[in-house]
């Protein structure tokens, strides 16, 4: 596939999450393939990081310092753009416990972040392609959760299989007016979500995934960012409503 299929210049994307992790790296490589990036997190210092970094490498990018789940502080945002072709929607966070211990504190945190922070970019996002009748692509971030039953992972494995039919049901909405809407679910990633332990205790816990995975290795951010590219530009113009895995292997779904 020619090249140009890659190739953002003169398009715009906005980026929730993305101040650290697989938010950092897709906002860094939509901007390499020419976009210009709208980044968007709760971290203000690492979100003028990713935006140096952006700047360093000759690109354009503007910051928005937000809380994902404040509805109007993402339509301010979003609205700011002249225009918009690729939401990326990856904010996310982790909480782990038990099904039979887990409080609605734990759950409405996971779900008011990981679920609704996704609903509200993406409804604000394809109300501004609809008006502004661009043929643009919504990429969300759900999970290799949503394929297994992870112990521990009931708040973080319901909101990601909710976001799956969102995108799902969202596609099959907007299709008609030329806006594409697609999941990444990734297999096991290293970043600062993922580091939750001590450095033996991650070091075993990478090394447990990593023999689950045909590959022999867990994900890199830069893994999922390539997938997030894939489906933000022309290379996937005849794909929506569609979860794009990149696992390692662990899952194969039919």
């Amino acid at each position: 596939m020619p090249l140009k299929a890659y190739d953002l210049t003169g398009r715009t994307a906005f980026v929730t999450g993305a101040a650290s992790g697989i938010g950092r790296a897709s906002a860094v490589l939509l901007a390499e393939a020419g976009a210009t990036v709208h980044c968007a997190d709760l971290d203000a210092t690492g979100l003028e990081e990713t935006a140096r970094n952006i700047k360093e490498a000759g690109a354009t990018a503007h910051t928005h310092h937000l809380d994902v789940t404040d509805r109007e502080q993402l339509r301010r945002a979003i609205a700011s753009c002249e225009r918009l072709d690729v939401l990326a929607a990856i904010a996310g966070i982790m909480h782990s416990s038990p099904v039979l211990e887990t409080r609605d504190e734990d759950l409405d945190r996971v779900l008011n972040v990981n679920f609704k922070g996704v609903l509200y970019a993406c409804q604000e996002a394809a109300r501004l392609m609809l008006a502004h009748r661009t043929r643009g692509s919504i990429v969300t971030m759900a999970s290799g959760a949503v394929d297994t039953g992870g112990p521990g992972l009931l708040c973080y494995g319901a909101a990601k299989a909710a976001v799956v039919q969102l995108t799902k049901t969202l596609a099959a909405e907007v299709g008609r007016h030329g806006i594409r809407v697609n999941a990444v679910a990734p297999g096991w990633i290293r970043t600062p979500m993922t580091d939750r332990h001590d450095t033996e205790a991650q070091a075993h816990t990478e090394s447990l995934m990593a023999r689950m995975s045909p590959l022999g290795r867990v994900g890199d951010p830069q893994d999922i960012a390539h997938a997030v590219l894939h489906l933000a530009c022309d290379a996937s113009s005849f794909t929506t409503g569609q979860i794009l895995r990149p696992n390692g292997g662990v899952a194969m779904p039919w």
